[in-house]
């Protein structure tokens, strides 16, 4: 049975304070969320383990925002499997939009930091997603299916997150309908080898937009 997830990217804002204030919010609304759902927060590092802390005992699930493929070495800035699983960290982005457009991620230092995530007992969130111009010119479909051929590559997919992010839909006022957003789910199911992968959709999620994605 594929598990049905619901995670949140904090992305670069937080600092370990703010992270707690949001987080007790959040808990104190956790009743009307289903209880077959997961729950994931992905935090900025520096906040992880404050939250790992605060989240012990509750049904959270804590997620990172990207791993190395190295268990450790001279890679300035950059973070460990082992560091991340010490910090009870359940779930890494890996291969997000803004890693790939603003710091050089490729389909092949993506492959590594999946693999390496998985040895180390963490389940990656691969994103994949095209550009507007990548859409206006016709080549969604090539762009999502080179992206899962190269990023897949000696992954285990019964221990992996997929999440489709349109890149052209986030933070800039379009929007992916729910006939768009399904098909090109469907063709990333299309593409995997395992049929119970969780596939999440990641184009600016607003409360309305989410029922129809609970089938993914």
């Amino acid at each position: 049975m594929r598990k049905v997830i619901i995670a949140g990217n904090w992305k670069m804002y937080k600092t370990r304070a703010e992270a707690l204030e949001m987080l007790q919010k959040f808990l104190d609304q956790l009743d009307e969320i289903p209880e077959d759902r997961e729950i994931v927060i992905c935090a900025p590092f520096t906040a992880l383990e404050t939250l790992s802390k605060a989240l012990h005992g509750t049904r959270v699930r804590l997620g990172a925002q990207n791993v190395h493929w190295e268990a450790e070495g001279a890679y300035t800035g950059e973070i460990s499997g082992p560091m991340l699983a010490e910090l009870n960290v359940r779930y890494v982005v890996i291969g997000h939009s803004e890693r790939r457009q603003y710091f050089g991620e490729t389909d092949a230092t993506v492959n590594l930091r999946l693999k390496a995530a998985q040895k180390h007992g963490l389940i990656p969130i691969l994103c994949v997603g095209e550009s507007k111009q990548q859409r206006d010119t016709g080549e969604t479909e090539t762009v999502i299916t080179d992206q899962l051929t190269e990023d897949l590559v000696g992954v285990d997919q019964h221990n992996l997150v997929i999440a489709y992010e349109p890149i052209w839909a986030i933070g800039t006022g379009e929007t992916c309908d729910a006939t768009e957003a399904n098909r090109i789910i469907g063709l990333i199911r299309s593409q995997l080898k395992n049929p119970d992968v969780p596939i999440l959709y990641g184009g600016s999620v607003k409360p309305g937009g989410i029922p129809y994605r609970r089938k993914t």
